[in-house]
């Protein structure tokens, strides 16, 4: 199962921290073994994966931000510090799309990347979140708006802008493609 799931887990924390992914990733799959017996069975293992790496992350998160109040719900990966994205980005499309995703609500973030790159649908997303699936669409639908306020602000050009939005799926689909690759830059 480590092996099989290995590179969609680190793929989840790619994104949202510039450290520690190894040591994320490291502790979803122990707490997955320590919780295994509490696996009902109600959705896939994938799922569960994702929903104990998701409560990881927002635990890392509070460890991290424990001095300041911290909402998931509005601060975005660039409020809580995150620096500039270590992912390949060859083309300018991606940057914009990688920067426009850290800057929306680390929430909603993560419904768009597992949305997009894991293929999680709406029942999946909502027990992963542990909310109603009429609410997981909600967010998705939430999360392209914002998505597409902050690629304005991050497009350096109006044809920057039309092509990364108007080529949503296929930029998150060549992204996973390079997370999947391994490339990153230094």
């Amino acid at each position: 199962l480590f092996q099989r799931h290995f590179e969609a887990i680190e793929r989840f924390f790619a994104n949202k921290v510039d450290r520690d992914i190894e040591e994320l990733v490291q502790e979803t799959f122990a707490r997955c073994v320590s919780a295994s017996e509490r696996f009902e069975g109600r959705a896939s293992f994938r799922t569960f994966l994702f929903g104990v790496a998701h409560r990881v992350l927002l635990e890392s998160f509070r460890r991290k931000h424990h001095h300041q109040p911290l909402d998931l719900e509005t601060q975005s990966a660039v409020d809580l510090g995150a620096g500039p994205s270590s992912i390949l980005a060859e083309r300018q499309e991606k940057r914009v799309l990688l920067e426009g995703l850290r800057r929306i609500p680390v929430d909603l973030q993560v419904v768009l990347e597992l949305h997009y790159w894991e293929g999680l649908t709406g029942a999946e997303l909502s027990e992963i979140l542990g909310i109603p699936e009429a609410t997981a669409y909600s967010r998705i639908r939430r999360a392209k708006q914002l998505l597409d306020k902050a690629l304005r602000r991050v497009a350096a050009s109006p044809a920057v802008l039309r092509n990364t939005a108007s080529n949503l799926d296929r930029w998150a689909a060549s992204i996973r493609a390079d997370l999947e690759l391994g490339q990153r830059v230094n």
